[in-house]
């Protein structure tokens, strides 16, 4: 394994903390400031907007520069949102913070898949992002439970400084770990916005993004109030919550990985099968949501094969796109971002029609459908001449 694939997983391990940990500790964060809950909660929404709009937009303004040096930069917005944070006189302050943090996620993530995919073989380009993306999902199922039992023993503001070390962590890795000649593909400049541009004009790159918002929305559906499905249908105590979402996040972490080696070996044969699957659990989960057992196992196996999704779907529209990659590979991550607004705002709509907790899990089941359905079409269309991915080819990888 590359040292520099190391380097990119420290870093999605800290931009993964910053995410989710606020969640845990957003009581502490609204009685320091005085503010309520609610307003307490726009550090969580206003950060997921911001990382979508990163994700298109600092993208798009950085593509003609060096991506090893645009990845260090993004790691120094990362460390001066998280700085902010910690220092935060006022809610103002803080949230200021939060999007600057959060302008740096998008646009690593994306920028980051293109570096890891170039820094190993052809053959284990999904695999290489999957690494990447580990440091994600350890983050959920490790750095989350530690990040807030740190914060609600030495004070919220203490979880952020620890933050920002990591990012000082990550900074160092990458300056000294990942390798100059893969910082621009090989091309001694990036494409330029309007060679980026190129890539959407494929209709595959459309299909990927499509498949992108309804499959990863489909999981993020069930999974935004699954709080109030495990205690209200399941009837688990509020206590054993934190416990279970660590369990969500080992099913996310392994199916991470175990998806990036498949879909190194058929690109389209992992995904029909990961999203076939996922939906085939979320009906069951919808079904037995009564039953503790089904319940655990469903929530582990949720985790699994919605995050087995990820390297994959990053990997077919960075195929697609040719050498214009890094913007493309952006608005994938902005992709996943909005699937989770949709799942979410879907999942509340149903929840306010009175049709219970367990109905957000339909919605989940109908979401990924819908990608699979959308998916479906999109590999018939890819056998016409005209939708053959333009320039970089994948070695042992059916797109």
């Amino acid at each position: 394994m590359p040292l520099g694939l190391l380097a990119l997983a420290i870093g999605g391990f800290g931009i993964g903390l910053t995410e989710f940990v606020i969640m845990g500790l957003l009581p502490e964060v609204a009685a320091d400031f005085g503010v309520t809950e609610s307003v307490a909660g726009w550090l969580i929404s206003g950060y997921a907007l911001s990382v979508a709009v990163g994700a298109l937009g600092l993208t798009a303004a950085v593509t003609r520069f060096n991506r090893k040096h645009v990845l260090v930069g993004l790691m120094v917005l990362f460390i001066i949102g998280n700085l902010l944070s910690a220092l935060a006189p006022g809610y103002a302050v803080m949230m200021t913070g939060r999007i600057v943090a959060a302008l740096s996620h998008g646009a690593f993530f994306g920028i980051g898949s293109v570096v890891a995919a170039d820094m190993v073989a052809p053959a284990k380009r999904a695999g290489a992002i999957a690494m990447m993306f580990a440091g994600l999902t350890t983050a959920n199922v490790l750095g989350v439970p530690f990040g807030t039992l740190l914060g609600q023993q030495l004070g919220w503001r203490s979880t952020f400084w620890a933050i920002t070390v990591i990012g000082v962590v990550a900074l160092i890795g990458m300056v000294t770990l990942i390798p100059k000649r893969v910082s621009t593909g090989g091309r001694t400049a990036g494409a330029g916005l309007r060679g980026e541009m190129a890539a959407f004009a494929h209709p595959q790159v459309w299909f990927s993004l499509a498949v992108t918002v309804l499959g990863f929305g489909g999981m993020f559906g069930a999974f935004t109030y699954i709080a109030y499905t495990l205690t209200e249908v399941s009837g688990f105590a509020t206590t054993t919550v934190p416990w279970l979402l660590i369990l969500f996040g080992a099913g996310q972490f392994a199916g991470n990985l175990i998806g990036g080696k498949t879909a190194d070996r058929s690109l389209s044969g992992t995904l029909i099968i990961v999203l076939l699957a996922l939906t085939a659990v979320l009906v069951v989960f919808a079904l037995t949501a009564h039953s503790q057992v089904m319940t655990v196992i469903s929530l582990v196996l949720m985790g699994g094969f919605g995050f087995a999704t990820v390297p994959g779907l990053q990997m077919r529209i960075m195929h697609y796109a040719g050498r214009a990659e890094t913007l493309a590979s952006g608005a994938n991550i902005a992709a996943f971002n909005i699937g989770n607004a949709l799942g979410a705002w879907l999942g509340g709509l149903t929840i306010a029609a009175g049709l219970g907790y367990a109905s957000t899990i339909w919605v989940g089941a109908a979401l990924t459908l819908a990608g699979l359905a959308v998916f479906v079409v999109a590999i018939r269309l890819a056998t016409r001449p005209t939708q053959q991915a333009p320039a970089r080819e994948l070695a042992g990888t059916t797109a």
